[in-house]
């Protein structure tokens, strides 16, 4: 069945192509080759301050890239989020655009007076997250036990709705062979083609 997927390039430099990048192209070409429709957010690209404040946070001024990407989510069934590893987390970049995609009103509800966490507001759509990173992806899963990771997907993704969220890490990626290359994007393509 055709999916509504939204890329999200996560790679904090758009001035030169990444591994990133052509992992979300080689995405978007199996997508686009199963019948699904996507659309791209780069973050990047995109203008926002950084929340200083809880106020800010639930206040209601949005900068406009913002809602042109919380209207992308809501279009979404699907959201592919791509970023390399840095310090063992997600860019800053990403997480600050993370910080104010999914605030309240939009990925959730707060109910302030019965002080319950409210309601996901971004169900029924699920999520792929791909990281690229210089060590291999066994030790980032088996020695760190892939905390940043964990964290995105429990403590933001699920905990707005999306579900079920699946992760694809792809290691070494310094000096890596045309020929592993090619494999990862060959995974890409068919993760896109199958709209996972």
């Amino acid at each position: 069945m055709p999916r509504r997927i939204v890329l999200i390039q996560g790679h904090p430099d758009s001035s030169e192509r990444h591994l990133c990048h052509a992992l979300a192209d080689a995405y978007a070409e199996g997508a686009y080759q199963g019948g699904h429709e996507v659309r791209r957010v780069a973050v990047a690209e995109l203008d926002f301050p950084l929340l200083r404040s809880a106020k800010a946070w639930k206040g209601a001024d949005v900068m406009p890239d913002i809602q042109n990407a919380q209207n992308e989510v809501a279009w979404a069934d699907h959201l592919v989020i791509l970023y390399p590893l840095w310090l063992g987390t997600m860019p800053a970049i990403l997480k600050a655009f993370m910080e104010q995609l999914f605030r309240p009103g939009f990925a959730f509800s707060r109910e302030e007076s019965s002080g319950a966490m409210g309601r996901k507001l971004l169900t029924r759509k699920s999520a792929r997250i791909i990281v690229t990173m210089g060590m291999p992806a066994f030790f980032y899963r088996w020695f760190f036990r892939a905390h940043s990771l964990k964290s995105l997907e429990r403590n933001i993704l699920k905990f707005v709705g999306i579900r079920p969220v699946r992760t694809t890490l792809f290691g070494l990626v310094e000096g890596v062979s045309a020929a592993q290359r090619e494999r990862w994007l060959g995974r890409a393509r068919t993760l896109g083609k199958q709209g996972l």
